[in-house]
């Protein structure tokens, strides 16, 4: 996402704008529907999707990258309390960029060391394959 804000929440797809429908973000993004909601109401996105006339969910392009965005800090293990953090430092534009960064760095390292301790137990892991390797192939040869 080459920017975190939006020019005002609920700023969604705009006319001339193509857009999804909930169904079709959901869809793309490979999630539910009911995930998209539980973003939403969670407050999760920058700004809340766009509504048609009769108030349907509309989403763009900007809010498919953010999604993401929030999938990917999801799947590296940020609770969904600093997300939600993040999205109301993102909501309220300039001047917090260092919060946002802070944050960001923080769970970087957390990140970093899982990464340390699962290639700990995979170098573990590996090592006993080898083992078995080795005496399968003794094993074997007899």
């Amino acid at each position: 996402m080459s920017t975190d804000t939006r020019t005002s929440a609920g700023s969604g797809a705009d006319a001339g704008t193509a857009s999804l429908s909930i169904a079709e973000a959901a869809d793309r993004l490979g999630l539910s529907t009911h995930a998209l909601r539980y973003y939403e109401t969670e407050g999760l996105l920058v700004g809340a999707p766009a509504r048609t006339p009769a108030g349907r969910r509309r989403y763009d392009e900007q809010d498919l990258r953010w999604i993401v965005l929030v999938q990917r800090l999801r799947a590296t293990g940020m609770p969904v309390r600093e997300v939600r953090e993040y999205a109301r430092l993102c909501r309220e534009g300039a001047g917090n960029e260092q919060q946002r960064l802070a944050l960001l760095r923080a769970h970087r390292e957390r990140v970093l060391a899982q990464l340390a301790e699962v290639s700990g137990h995979l170098g573990a892991v590996t090592a006993k394959i080898e083992l078995y390797e080795g005496t399968v192939g003794t094993v074997g040869d007899r």
